[in-house]
């Protein structure tokens, strides 16, 4: 346990990357179990995540995130997207997704999916993509622990032309839209910002037992 705490400590959104070194695919593969692994309103995961490699691609979600140096520096991006809308589909999808893992009988979970559809189909369209953007940021959380137990740095960044980046990444076609970006790879040597001491308000503050 303590040295998930260290490796929390040691963790910083990472502003200067070491363009050379990449992530591994083993690790990456580690990242992205991490993330799949995530927890989820229902189990839903009404997201969608891209991870981009491409050096061209790079180059053109650099320019639509205002020049910022980790967009090319960085060895992966993972771009996380999340539905903008949802009909019975997405529950009906898990649904039978559910049955065929857990190895039951069809209709098992009629009761399960009728509290899902009950409690989210009925949502206007702009609250279905304020809870499914909520489920991209459980997400992201997992990558970026996991990415500190690997040593891997990452830097979370919502700073980005999100239109941009759907029209890039031909998201809006798909029903879906960028919320968030999570750089990773390896810090440069020279990113002064890696001896800054971690800055979080005091546990006193943040904490109320009851």
């Amino acid at each position: 346990m303590n040295n998930y705490i260290d490796q929390l400590n040691w963790r910083y959104a990472t502003k200067k990357f070491d363009a050379s070194k990449k992530v591994s695919t083993s690790d990456l593969e580690l990242l992205k179990e991490a993330v799949q692994l995530s927890a989820s309103s229902y189990g839903l995961q009404p997201y969608k995540i891209l991870v981009v490699e491409d050096e061209k691609v790079k180059q053109q979600l650099r320019e639509a995130g205002y020049g910022q140096s980790q967009f090319t520096d960085a060895s992966h991006i993972f771009v996380f997207t999340h539905r903008t809308d949802f009909g019975e589909e997405l529950v009906d999808s898990y649904i039978s997704h559910a049955e065929r893992i857990q190895e039951i009988e069809e209709g098992s979970l009629k009761d399960y999916e009728k509290v899902m559809k009950n409690s989210l189909m009925d949502l206007p369209q702009e609250a279905k993509s304020g809870w499914s953007a909520r489920q991209a940021y459980l997400a992201i959380g997992n990558l970026l622990s996991a990415a500190a137990m690997f040593k891997i740095d990452a830097c979370p960044m919502e700073g980005f032309d999100a239109d941009a980046f759907d029209k890039i990444l031909d998201l809006k076609d798909q029903n879906l839209h960028a919320v968030a970006v999570v750089a990773v790879g390896y810090r440069s040597e020279d990113d002064k910002h890696q001896y800054d001491k971690k800055v979080r308000r005091p546990q006193a503050e943040l904490f109320e037992t009851i």
